[in-house]
Order: structure tokens, then C-alpha cells, then sequence
């Protein structure tokens, strides 16, 4: 695919990454191509061939892409890795794998590979990326060297076919990539994808949405993580170009200003802070605009869902239909739609500018994106489609309607089925009742790679794959993801509860970063919360309460009474909550989460980590 795309568009920009000097560089389809065929011509010459499995140690950068690309030309198996992996998951990755060369990224990861050399017997050569303050030798080797040897080889009679010949012998059912999940417990599982399983996304992700040729999307994630894998190939297919950013507030923004892309993938957490900058400027702002922008806000609300009544945008769980839908917002959409398009002159055209002039959607996934989240960014006019799936399955499954994104629903993807059963029975459930969601389709792994169990385990003998979350379907055929089978908390007296929705409500405080919900085999729930530091400090600030510094803001009682206060606002039977769901007890935690830490790489907390890291808050909170 790649190959035929730089042939038909050799000029179009590919590339637009950032030099020493912190300037954009533009690489086009032709020049990415020939660096592809010189890398993986100097790949050959160190050995590499078919089905070899090659470790790649980096976050997204142009060069990623380049090797990522060079790899598979050869029919190898590239094994990804970001930044942040630690010492034992890298030993654990590329001792499984076997490989024999592996790519790092800088002297943090050299340092980390090299700690656990000793253990790795097949190691034979290490690409370096960016090469300082690393010895370079026979065996460990420079990425500019290795281009600068693969563009000698290429003026070698025949070289040049060579590899083209190794293109064309690639198939559909090839493994691309072993991409190793973080996960939230037990040891990492390595997922084959195969080049269909990638290329079926990208052919459905045509059909979505009217993309023109030369688009841009802006890449923030680590392209290690699958979601992002499948934008790297998806810009590729619609022949549009890629601009690399980074997941960091300020120069995320700052890029988007400069590059104005079109696009964005990103996890929930990315929006969430998006939305949380906004309040931030809100809040510094005079009481009369204040007051405008949360009047607007609210119109804007009540604008959205009557549109999606009106254009048939709505999910039905229960009796209803469509046309009733559009009755019922015909009025309200008419009535609400010139002071609609008055806040949006007025109010959120500065919340848009701050994404750039020609943003078109963003794509949240990876997680599971809040509802206020959703309200909000469909009420300012920017559109945030809700896309879903595992690594396990390419890893798209479903995504929102482009045209109008249904609340809370999600439309699988042409051609891919889907069902929800009963946790028990296996039984299919009826519309609006809770099981397991499954799914069948071409995006599904091969496999785990060389762990025939698992796979049997979440695999079905009919093929269908198991996702291990709850949801339930609507009439119109698309789902919605109400919580994790395997999450479930039980109480004493035998209560069920799914932890993500109350999770999903106490994060929409703006005095929460974040929060998991405990109580496994307790009486009631508890919380452990991460305060967010700034919002807080202020409110202590506003209220006239005296403190030292903010670094122990979570040992002042009156932040313990406004978490206390906004825990029963927002986890309570108004807002649709049970008494058995309701948090009783919980905990300030005095640092937010990270990375490599109580974070899984995809930004999910890793629940049997924080049970182990915080079980003392957690028993304190019961004591």
C-alpha cells in the first residue's frame, strides 16, 4: 500500500517532524520511500530476513516510521516498545521474541537495554536512534549510519529489485507486529496483527468520512500503543500527511497553532485536560462573561441532542423510534439554533482557534471517554468521535457516526459483527441488557504470540473474540460500553458494581484528577483521589483559607471537606447513581498517577498495581 501511494503522489508531504532546532521538516512520499528501500537494504545486509522479529524502542518520531516500514518490507516482524518501558519489559519482550536486533531510541534506552544484555544471548546488533553519548561499534550502530550504507547498497546492481521482490511477497495473513499489551494485570501478552488486519482498517476507514487528499493529522500518542499504529497507516492510505507533536499541553497546542491540522487521535485523558484548560480560562474571567459562557454552554447542550434527534442520530435501548425523535426535537432544534450559532460566534470560535482553522474532528480512544467530556466538546461545536477497541483487534472495533455522533453509542465498523451475551450462559441478550461484548471481523489478532492458552481463552472456537467488557446494544445495532467484566467489584452483601461510570463522574470535578473506586469483598465503596492541585489551591485561596505551600494540599481539612462535598454532588441518586454505588469512605493521595507506575502506556490505571502500591490508604480507609 505504501509503495503504490508514494508512486502515484512522489511530491505529496509524507512527513513533518521537528529538527535539532525545533523547526518543522518536510519529508514527501518519495523520499520517505527511498529511505525505506535504503534501510531495509542495510537491514539485509546485517541479516535480516523473513519473519525475523527486530525490537523497536522509540516514541513517534519520523524515523519510526521509516524503520517500522523498512522492516516490514523485508517480511519481518517489527516488536514495539515506547519511552517509558522499564528494564523488565523490555528483558521480557525481546527475550521471548528472540530478537536479534533491536532499535533504541536515545541513551535512556541504551542504558535500559543494556542493563539487561547479559540475559538477552541473541542479541547481536543495537540501532541507535539518536546516537549522543552513546560508543558506537561493529555492533551497535547509528541510524544515520545504517542510512548512509543503505543508500551505498541501493547503487548496487539489482539491489533495488531485491527488495521490491521481498514486497511482493508478502501476504494479507503475515504477522506485522507483536505488540506487547502493558495491560493492567498479570505479564505482558504479546498480540500478533497481521498486515490485513491493519489494511481492513484502513479500507473501511475510507468509507467513513469524506477525506480529501493532502490532509493533516497531528501525532501525540506513543506509536508503540496500537492506537496510534493504525494512524500511522491510515494517514498513508488517504494520502495525507502526518506532523509529530508531543502529549504535553503547551507544545501540543503551540504545534497545532503552527501545523493547523485536520485531525488528532488521542486518549481520553488528553481531552479531558482540554477541557479542563477551558474551564481554567473561564474561571480568570469578569462575572458577565462568566455567566455568557456558561449560558451558551448550556444552550449548546440542549442545541446538540435536539440535532440529533432532528437527523436521526439518537439510540433506542427501549420502545421509541426515530421518528418520534425528530418530532419531539424539531421544536427545541428551530428554537435554540440562532443562539446556538450566537455562542459560537460569539463564545467558542476562541475555544475552536485554540485547535487550529482547519480541525475537523479529533478521535478519542484507548479508553473510555466521560459523557461530560462528549456534552462538552459537542456543545462548543467541536466534534470528538468516540472510537473503541483493544490491541488485540488492530485495534479499531467501532467508532462514532462522523456525520453526527450518537451520545454515549458507538457503530461498529463495516462489516465487523458484534453481540453482547449473557457473562454465564453465553446466551445472546435482548436490546438494553447488559453482558459481555463480542466481536468477529478481519481486524482480529492471529494470536497471542506463542501462548496458545490465552488465545484459546479469548478466542471462542467459533472465532468469536471476547473483549472482557460489559455493553448493551440498541435496536439500531451500535453499542454502548457500561464497565469491565473483569472490574466488577462484589460487596459483602453481594452487590455487582461496575467502577468506570462512578470513576467517569468524580473525574468530571474540576478539583479531581483522578480517582479509582476500591471496596472488593467490603461493606460499601471507598475512593482513592487524586486532587487536582491548582483548582484547589485557588478554591483555598477564594474561601480565605491560610496554608503553607500546595505540596500537602491533601492534608487540609477544608480540602477534605470540598472533595467530601463534591463526592456526594456528583455520585448520588440524582445523578442516576444506586445507594450501594454511593462512595462512603475515601482517600487523598499526595501525588497524581504516572506512566510506567500506577499508569499502563495507554494511560489506564492499573488497578492490582494501586491495590498493591496504596493497600495501607485502602485499609485505612475502612479501619
Amino acid at each position: 500500500m505504501f509503495y503504490e501511494k508514494a508512486k502515484n503522489d512522489p511530491l505529496l508531504t509524507c512527513q513533518r517532524g521537528k529538527n535539532e532546532k525545533g523547526i518543522f521538516v518536510s519529508t514527501t512520499y518519495i523520499q520517505l520511500l527511498e529511505k525505506t528501500k535504503a534501510i531495509a537494504s542495510a537491514l539485509m545486509e546485517l541479516g535480516v530476513k523473513r519473519g525475523d522479529r527486530i525490537g523497536l524502542l522509540s516514541d513517534n518520531r519520523p524515523e519510526w516510521l521509516a524503520l517500522d516500514l523498512s522492516i516490514l518490507s523485508l517480511g519481518a516482524i517489527d516488536v514495539p516498545r515506547g519511552r517509558d518501558a522499564m528494564e523488565y519489559e523490555i528483558e521480557y519482550i525481546l527475550k521471548t521474541t528472540e530478537a536479534e536486533v533491536c532499535v533504541v531510541e536515545n541513551l535512556e534506552l541504551y542504558k535500559k537495554l543494556t542493563n539487561v544484555s547479559e540475559r538477552l544471548p541473541k542479541l547481536k546488533y543495537v540501532i541507535v536512534i539518536d546516537e549522543a553519548g552513546i560508543e558506537l561499534n561493529s555492533s551497535v550502530i547509528s541510524y544515520k549510519a545504517l542510512l548512509s550504507r543503505g543508500i551505498e547498497r541501493l547503487g548496487m546492481e539489482g539491489e533495488r529489485e531485491k527488495i521490491e521482490r521481498e514486497v511482493m511477497l508478502g501476504d494479507e495473513s503475515d504477522t506485522a507486529t507483536i505488540i506487547f499489551t502493558s495491560g493492567t494485570t498479570g505479564l505482558p501478552k504479546g498480540v500478533m496483527s497481521t498486515h490485513g488486519n491493519f489494511l481492513y482498517i484502513c479500507g473501511v476507514g475510507n468509507s467513513l468520512y469524506p477525506f480529501k487528499k493532502g490532509e493533516k493529522w497531528l501525532s501525540v500518542l506513543p506509536v508503540w500503543h496500537s492506537f496510534e499504529r493504525i494512524i500511522q497507516y491510515l494517514f498513508i492510505s488517504l494520502s495525507h500527511t502526518i506532523v509529530y507533536s508531543k502529549p504535553i499541553g503547551k507544545i501540543m497546542l503551540t504545534d497545532i497553532q503552527r501545523e493547523n491540522p485536520d485531525y488528532m487521535g488521542s486518549v481520553p485523558r488528553i481531552w479531558e485536560t482540554v477541557k479542563a484548560g477551558v474551564y481554567q480560562n473561564v474561571r480568570s474571567m469578569s462575572k458577565v462573561k462568566k455567566t455568557l459562557f456558561n449560558f451558551f454552554l448550556s444552550i449548546g447542550k440542549h442545541y446538540s441532542n435536539a440535532e440529533k434527534k432532528v437527523l436521526g442520530s439518537t439510540a433506542h435501548t427501549k420502545s421509541g423510534s426515530v421518528a418520534m425523535d425528530r418530532v419531539m426535537g424539531f421544536f427545541p432544534y428551530i428554537i435554540l439554533k440562532p443562539f446556538n450559532t450566537l455562542g459560537q460566534k460569539l463564545v467558542f470560535s476562541q475555544v475552536k482557534s485554540k485547535l487550529g482553522k482547519n480541525f475537523k474532528f479529533g478521535i478519542s480512544g484507548g479508553g473510555s471517554m466521560g459523557k461530560d467530556v462528549e456534552e462538552f466538546f459537542a456543545a462548543v461545536g467541536i466534534k470528538l468521535l468516540n472510537g473503541y477497541g483493544m490491541t488485540e483487534t488492530g485495534p479499531v472495533i467501532g467508532i462514532s457516526d462522523t456525520r453526527c455522533p450518537k451520545k454515549a453509542f458507538i457503530s461498529p465498523l463495516p462489516e465487523t459483527l458484534v453481540k453482547v451475551i449473557d457473562l454465564e450462559s453465553g446466551k445472546e441478550k435482548k436490546v438494553g441488557e447488559k453482558g459481555e461484548l463480542i466481536i468477529k471481523g478481519d481486524q482480529v489478532m492471529k494470536g497471542y504470540y506463542k501462548d496458545e492458552i490465552r488465545t484459546n481463552m479469548i478466542i471462542d472456537k467459533e472465532g468469536w473474540l471476547h473483549t472482557g467488557d460489559l455493553a448493551i446494544m440498541s435496536k439500531e445495532g451500535d453499542f454502548s460500553l457500561v464497565g469491565r467484566a473483569k472490574d466488577t467489584i462484589v460487596l459483602s452483601g453481594g452487590e455487582n458494581i461496575e467502577p468506570t461510570p462512578i470513576e467517569e463522574a468524580l473525574r468530571s470535578s474540576q478539583y479531581i484528577e483522578t480517582a479509582v473506586v476500591v471496596g472488593q469483598d467490603r461493606k460499601a465503596l471507598g475512593a482513592l483521589i487524586v486532587i487536582d492541585a491548582k483548582n484547589c489551591e485557588r478554591y483555598l485561596k477564594e474561601s480565605g483559607v491560610p496554608y503553607i505551600n500546595r505540596e500537602h494540599l491533601e492534608t487540609i481539612d477544608e480540602v477534605r471537606s470540598l472533595i467530601n462535598q463534591e463526592i456526594a454532588r456528583l455520585v448520588s441518586k440524582a445523578n442516576g447513581f444506586k445507594a450501594y454505588e454511593q462512595i462512603s469512605r475515601f482517600a487523598l493521595l499526595p501525588e497524581s498517577f504516572k506512566v510506567g507506575k500506577e499508569l499502563s502506556g495507554k494511560q489506564e490505571v492499573k488497578r492490582n498495581v494501586v491495590n498493591d502500591l496504596y493497600h495501607k490508604e485502602i485499609e485505612s480507609i475502612y479501619a
